[in-house]
């Protein structure tokens, strides 16, 4: 991991509580956050729905990457779904990342994974995907919030949650 991702290089820290934003849409965002505790949504508006495109949770980082990148405006929002306490980098440190091929890799590999999310049909290939890559989310992010992000019911969600995935179901 690039040094410039460490914690100790953030330079102020944030409480927020749940329904708090730390952008909108329309704001230009051009700094690195790193989740102490709590839980956050990135979304995008589609026609007055929220579009869950990834969380933000205890050791991992968010930001708006495409503001972060051009220098304009994002079409993101970053809420708190809970009561989270987050580091923010500094300019600096934000600015030296993006010099770093390694820090821009990571970023971009991660919305990348929530391309393929939103490309895959069948609900329980959603489900097994986001299982495997990122165990700790059904830990850390109540489930109606999960439920969104995979683009199916609480209900079905807790169905899956039941299901033995070793076998080869189809739902």
């Amino acid at each position: 991991m690039s040094s410039h991702l460490l914690p100790d290089n953030f330079d102020s820290k944030v409480t927020l509580k749940k329904g708090d934003y730390l952008f909108c849409a329309g704001d230009i965002n051009t700094v690195l956050y790193y989740i102490v505790n709590g839980c956050v949504q990135l979304y995008i508006l589609d026609q007055s729905e929220e579009r869950i495109i990834r969380f933000g949770y205890k050791g991992s980082y968010i930001c708006a990457l495409d503001s972060l990148l051009t220098q304009l405006p994002t079409i993101y929002y970053l809420q708190a779904i809970r009561q989270t306490e987050v580091l923010i980098s500094s300019k600096e440190n934000t600015t030296l990342l993006l010099q770093d091929i390694e820090g821009i890799k990571q970023l971009l590999l991660q919305f990348q994974e929530r391309e393929i999310d939103l490309l895959t049909e069948a609900p329980i290939d959603r489900y097994k995907r986001v299982l495997e890559r990122s165990p700790l989310l059904f830990q850390e992010v109540p489930q109606r919030y999960i439920a969104k992000y995979l683009r199916m019911t609480p209900e079905t969600l807790s169905r899956l949650k039941k299901l033995d995935l070793n076998q080869d179901l189809e739902l």
